[in-house]
């Protein structure tokens, strides 16, 4: 791979479907991504949970999420240049051979997902009356509990570090198991259970402003 070419492929631009080992795949950058969507070339797939995206999306990108992606769901998507992204990459890198069983013509990455996507300076629809994506709340229950554990055993008894051993084990068996209790427990908090309102597109946007 080469740093100067945006797009980094194994094979030529696409045609009528073809064997995997045969068709174009590899990453894109940004920009390029943003000048495909304006022209219709190209579809974007986030794969990212329900709850991260109705936090924040890239305009017109499509919602398929990996715990539910099947790959048959794009069958008629022969002529069209799919592109997948995450959060940060990450995701869609473990999961790219599920990907590229997908019918798109070309099939690509975003190379820094939707971080990436943010630090170029391009649209993100943000809805701040959505809760905070649902591992990201984990993170700082754990981490809260984790702290007060520490400061209630140095303080008023040694017993109370067990509550940070208690999160620290819990922690491990998620990681190993891939149940999580703790958020279980917060996706049924009030919080999470509220109906949020979606987030209105630029042509929503802009078709108010035309009737009123």
């Amino acid at each position: 791979m080469t740093s100067s070419n945006p797009v980094q492929t194994d094979s030529q631009r696409p045609g009528s479907q073809r064997p995997e080992s045969q068709r174009p795949s590899g990453q894109i950058d940004p920009r390029t991504l943003k000048g495909w969507l304006d022209s219709g070339r190209a579809v974007l797939i986030d794969i990212r949970e329900a709850d991260e995206y109705a936090r924040e999306h890239i305009p017109g990108a499509r919602h398929v999420p990996l715990s539910g992606f099947n790959a048959s769901d794009f069958d008629g998507e022969h002529d069209r240049i799919g592109v997948f992204h995450c959060a940060s990459g990450n995701r869609t890198a473990g999961a790219a051979a599920q990907l590229m069983q997908t019918a798109f013509g070309e099939v690509y990455l975003l190379q820094g997902g939707l971080q990436a996507w943010r630090n170029a300076g391009l649209p993100v629809n943000v809805n701040r009356k959505a809760p905070l994506p649902l591992m990201r709340q984990v993170q700082i229950a754990a981490g809260s509990l984790v702290v007060a554990g520490v400061a209630l055993g140095f303080l008023v008894s040694p017993w109370l570090y067990l509550l940070a051993a208690f999160v620290g084990a819990g922690l491990a068996f998620a990681g190993i198991s891939g149940f999580c209790g703790m958020a279980r427990m917060l996706a049924v908090m009030p919080w999470n259970r509220a109906p949020v309102a979606p987030i209105p597109s630029p042509a929503t946007h802009a078709t108010r402003e035309a009737v009123s």
